[in-house]
């Protein structure tokens, strides 16, 4: 037999037939075509005080059967295709779980946990809806390389301000408006995207650069932050990448102040690090940046900009970043 099958109910009255006639469980096992340790088994758990009952054991069988099919939450066909649609969006089984915990406080049934995703995607059947399922989800990033191989780019940036001198209440993240900028390079570091962060929102803007040269890296920056309310662009803070030489000129044309991290202190810059991290997903390193429109950047910036964060109590960046261009237009309103 090609694998076990439970006992029909025709079997197991003729096993109960057999039984009660007094042959060994080895004859019925091979009556029934079934092995010796089956039929063993089936007569210890029929029976009651040494007398087996086939229609009691056949009841038995089908309350364990019963029992045994706990409804999966995902087996819902509205919530599941819920989740598809979050994951295929490039939303984490975590930040899907926290966003139905938001949506749904009250109703247990239309929320799922971030691990019972896992398990209904891993435990799909193999095909090519699982290999879609589980390409979704993001996997380990290696620690990024050094920006340049053993070039010290330190004290070539002129009129720097160091992150030292940067006001406190930027390290708070309880003041908008303060961001956090970066270069992702692509293919032979001949091109790149502008990366900002907002650092109270982890609002995402990317830039379309020409080339990874100061004029270009000035003329995508400004393209890019002078959109944003001036109440809401006050710093940018950088590494000390060549590219942003011109930052006097950014600095003039936007209104805000730029500060320099220390060099290799990819820590103070953490919003961005992780951000870049999460981009490689749709520009991945050695690929040609300057293939990408500007309108496909804007594009991969709103995936990450409607993911739900757990510090922001499950709302998405792009959502609490409303929320302070508001608060910055009803602030201005009542100053004037």
């Amino acid at each position: 037999m090609s694998g076990y099958h439970e006992l029909s109910l025709a079997e197991r009255v003729s096993l109960q037939l057999w039984h009660e006639r007094g042959e060994g469980v080895r004859a019925i096992g091979v009556r029934l075509g079934r092995s010796a340790s089956t039929v063993s088994r089936e007569l210890s758990r029929g029976s009651v005080r040494g007398v087996y009952c086939a229609m009691r054991a056949q009841a038995a069988a089908s309350r364990l059967r019963r029992q045994a099919r706990v409804e999966r939450k995902l087996s819902d066909p509205v919530l599941w295709a819920q989740v598809r649609g979050h994951l295929r969006a490039g939303w984490s089984p975590q930040q899907i779980a926290l966003r139905l915990r938001h949506e749904r406080p009250d109703d247990r049934r239309g929320r799922v946990s971030h691990e019972t995703i896992y398990q209904a995607i891993y435990l799909h059947p193999r095909g090519e809806l699982r290999r879609e399922l589980v390409s979704c989800l993001r996997h380990g990033h290696a620690s990024r390389l050094p920006r340049t191989r053993g070039k010290d780019r330190r004290s070539q940036i002129p009129d720097m301000k160091s992150i030292h001198i940067r006001p406190p209440e930027v390290a708070s993240r309880l003041v908008p408006g303060h961001w956090e900028g970066d270069l992702l390079k692509g293919a032979g570091n001949r091109c790149a995207a502008g990366v900002a962060v907002e650092r109270m929102s982890g609002f995402v803007v990317l830039a379309r650069m020409a080339d990874t040269g100061s004029a270009a890296t000035l003329a995508g920056f400004d393209a890019a932050l002078r959109p944003i309310p001036p109440g809401l662009r006050r710093t940018l803070t950088y590494d000390q990448g060549r590219e942003m030489s011109a930052h006097r000129a950014l600095e003039a044309r936007l209104g805000l102040s730029v500060y320099f991290a220390d060099p290799h202190s990819p820590w103070q810059r953490g919003s961005c690090e992780n951000t870049n991290g999460l981009l490689r997903q749709y520009l991945p390193k050695g690929s040609n940046l300057s293939l990408h429109s500007q309108a496909e950047l804007d594009a991969i910036a709103l995936r990450l900009n409607t993911r739900p964060r757990a510090r922001l109590n499950a709302l998405t960046p792009l959502e609490c970043f409303n929320q302070m261009i508001e608060f910055d237009r009803l602030n201005e309103h009542g100053q004037q």
